[in-house]
């Protein structure tokens, strides 16, 4: 029986590429999804961590920094709905590339992936990291420093964008390009 165009390995890549990509593509899905939830439904455990980091009231409280703080509650608020709602779509995205990993339409799953793990990469490394941890003196907090959580998601995070980028998974797609 001829092969289908979509059994091609030169428009799927290997199979174990693409299963390493769509395995942490899931993985990271599923993740960032029960994250998003989590802050949904208990919405006020981490607003709390939120408003704490941006008022820097359990910094250092050095008077050359201070004058970063954030107390207005309702900004707090609103930078907390940002990163849920930013979660959120980062989940959809990437449940999104997981069906299409599985499906084994190769162009897209990595396409789509890709954008939802640089949204990751953007909260966690830019938000959390850098805005948090330097801007907002996270990492002088002994209670509420997410410095090490927001490491490890974003090692994850990087390792299934490298996944999504190895060799065997640039294939041309054999379901379309269009998403």
């Amino acid at each position: 029986m001829p092969s289908t165009p979509t059994d091609s390995p030169a428009r799927t890549g290997s199979s174990g590429a693409l299963l390493t990509a769509g395995v942490f593509t899931g993985v990271v899905a599923l993740y960032i999804a029960l994250v998003a939830l989590g802050n949904i439904t208990d919405f006020g455990t981490n607003q709390q961590f939120v408003r704490h980091v941006l008022a820097m009231d359990t910094t250092f409280r050095d008077d050359d920094l201070m004058w970063r703080a954030i107390t207005s509650t309702a900004l707090q608020d609103t930078a907390y709905v940002v990163i849920i709602a930013w979660e959120t779509v980062a989940a959809l995205v990437l449940i999104r590339a997981t069906f299409l990993w599985a499906r084994r339409d190769t162009t897209r799953a990595r396409r789509v992936s890709t954008y939802g793990l640089l949204m990751l990469i953007l909260l966690f490394g830019a938000g959390f990291l850098a805005i948090g941890g330097e801007w907002f003196a996270m990492w002088q907090s002994k209670s509420w420093n997410g410095l090490d959580a927001a490491t490890r998601v974003l090692l994850l995070t990087g390792l299934a964008l490298i996944a999504v980028h190895l060799p065997g998974n640039t294939g041309s797609g054999a379901r379309g390009s269009a998403e």
